[in-house]
């Protein structure tokens, strides 16, 4: 199978690749070697040579269909193939299946004498005939150097090695050199990376007591490629190269909250906690609490039936569990029904690509939902600097984040520098970040929480004391005294202060309260009286017209009793007699 990656960004340019089917190498290299070249495969013993080129045949002929030739100059057919089985290739049956074809040339220098002319024919016979035997497209040749072993004319070296590659490039097939570094040279002869068109350099290190394995593409002749150094490692299954550029950011996302299993942190993010598959930073100083909120995002998570994986390089499984039950957690159920995976190792047993790549096989294995990482601050024991560590979980958050998966890390800080940064520099790469603090104040350390960012949502800017209870983590409403932000028992001095104001002013307000309803009911009382009086003197009043108008009444009937008894019709005063009375 044969990619022709290049011409897919450069339309213009149409130079085929040959897929390797070596995990990360073939995207650093956009599709994998240069199809029907030679390329140099070079470094130092132990690095992993032998091994790259038996994968490129084997991945060869089992993924891409194309047979492969293997021509050893230093292992034999039989050392190959238990080398082979190692990484999951089984050499022999690829013979029987007429796929692959290993021929071992055993070449002893003591033996080699410089007679006469030195050419390469009888090789080229040799290896042409295995190239036809099985139509192979893929040839490996293992340190064709030890050729020229007892070889000093370095003209007629250099000569026969053009003439090498040259007919490699001439058969149509995709070649594979390795070679031993020399010193100041990337080959001993230092003439195989000038010949080349493609050269790859593996490194094979040792860094604070832990081997470590680098990868780099010095040059590839007409093709963009990744120019820097990668960690890769040898696994079960195969070479894995651990690229930085090949890592993007498309990955999906989810509108979905989830838990974080404590109420008043998801309070803080809106009372709906955090985004699935979102990455989630808690950073403090030591016995903050950073384990124990990590639990609980786990115990939320399983709760829900979701699958966890925690990833512990400070505890054990058995001590985590025995520890979270001193707050009410039981994890260890979850263990039992499966739903939660406890990897502990500690940082120092293995090199950062051996931690990647336990945690890739451990995420395809367990299929989780969520995963912790306490602490990452941990994994800079074994790292030569923290930019190391700073790749190795770019590569972690951003497979997390393609898979859809929740990641919660810890990370540890030191006390007296600045809270709001980490050893690590990965802040910026996680979407929400918890800060835990120690407030130290009236002889004691209490703990508080805040939110220092969260992207995507609208989130609290309080700071939180949490307390450790046997049922959990309990955050406390923010309270702020006469002094700022108040915790513990200055808190609880505070508010037996305040409580006590306030009863004092209950009590003050209730003697208000008394007196004032005194004074009313003195006003009412005297209001009584007044009333009672103007009654009084109502009545009085209306009793005297009654009684002036019952005078009056009565001096009118004596006069009309006294007008009758003298018979004189009394006329109202002005009145006038009529005509007949008149008598006209």
């Amino acid at each position: 199978m044969n990619v022709d990656f290049t011409s897919k960004l450069h339309p213009e340019r149409s130079l085929l690749k040959c897929p390797t089917g070596i995990a990360g190498f073939d995207e650093i290299t956009l599709g994998g070697l240069p199809q029907g070249r030679p390329s140099l495969i070079c470094g130092g013993p132990g690095c992993g040579k032998t091994l790259f080129g038996i994968e490129f045949l084997a991945r060869g002929a089992t993924e891409f269909g194309e047979p492969g030739v293997c021509i050893s100059f230093e292992e034999t057919a039989e050392d190959l193939a238990q080398n082979a089985i190692s990484l999951g290739f089984d050499l022999k049956q690829l013979e029987e299946a007429k796929l692959l074809v290993v021929d071992y040339v055993h070449i002893d220098k003591s033996e080699i004498a410089e007679t006469g002319e030195y050419d390469l024919e009888g090789l080229f016979i040799r290896v042409g005939s295995a190239i036809d035997s099985v139509g192979a497209k893929r040839v490996v040749l293992d340190t064709p150097e030890a050729l020229f072993g007892g070889l000093n004319d370095t003209g007629v070296l250099r000569s026969e090695l053009r003439r090498l590659f040259r007919w490699l490039k001439e058969k149509g097939v995709t070649a594979i050199i390795t070679g031993e570094r020399g010193e100041g040279t990337l080959t001993r002869h230092g003439i195989e990376e000038y010949v080349s068109d493609c050269v790859v350099l593996l490194d094979h290190r040792l860094q604070n007591g832990i081997v470590t394995r680098r990868l780099r593409v010095l040059k590839y002749r007409g093709s963009m490629h990744g120019t820097n150094e990668y960690p890769f490692l040898i696994g079960e299954k195969g070479i894995s190269v651990l690229p930085v550029t090949s890592l993007g950011l498309r990955h999906k996302i989810s509108d979905e909250r989830i838990s974080t299993g404590v109420p008043g942190l998801d309070e803080m993010l809106e009372g709906q906690g955090f985004y699935r598959g979102s990455s989630i930073l808690m950073t403090g100083t030591a016995g903050t609490g950073k384990t124990s909120l990590a639990a609980h995002v786990v115990d939320a998570a399983c709760a829900r039936g979701e699958a966890c994986l925690y990833f512990s390089f400070e505890e054990s499984p058995d001590q985590l569990c025995r520890n979270m039950r001193s707050i009410g957690l039981d994890i260890a159920r979850w263990v039992d029904q499966g739903l939660l995976t406890i990897h502990a190792t500690r940082p120092s047993s293995l090199g950062l690509e051996m931690h990647l790549v336990e945690m890739h096989g451990l995420l395809e294995k367990h299929k989780p939902q969520v995963v912790v990482i306490d602490p990452l601050s941990s994994l800079l024991t074994g790292a030569e600097n923290e930019n190391d560590v700073t790749n190795m979980l770019l590569r972690v958050i951003d497979r997390l984040k393609q898979l859809g998966i929740t990641g919660f890390f810890t990370a540890l800080t030191g006390g007296g520098g600045v809270l709001e940064g980490t050893e690590l520099n990965v802040s910026s790469l996680v979407d929400t970040w918890l800060l835990l603090r120690n407030l130290e104040s009236d002889g004691e350390r209490n703990r508080v929480l805040y939110v220092l960012k969260s992207r995507g949502m609208a989130h609290s800017n309080q700071l939180r004391e949490f307390l450790m209870t046997k049922k959990g983590v309990e955050l406390r409403d923010a309270y702020l005294g006469p002094a700022g932000v108040l915790t513990g028992s200055a808190r609880l001095a505070q508010e037996a202060r305040e409580r006590e104001e306030d009863t004092r002013q209950k009590r003050e307000a209730e003697d208000r309260r008394l007196a004032m309803n005194r004074k009313l009911c003195a006003a009412e009382a005297q209001i009584l009286t007044l009333e009672a009086e103007k009654e009084a003197a109502e009545r009085e009043l209306n009793a005297a017209a009654i009684e002036s108008e019952e005078r009056q009444n009565a001096v009118i009937a004596q006069r009309a009793e006294m007008a009758h008894s003298r018979k004189v019709n009394l006329k109202p005063k002005g009145s006038q007699p009529k005509a007949s009375e008149a008598g006209v």
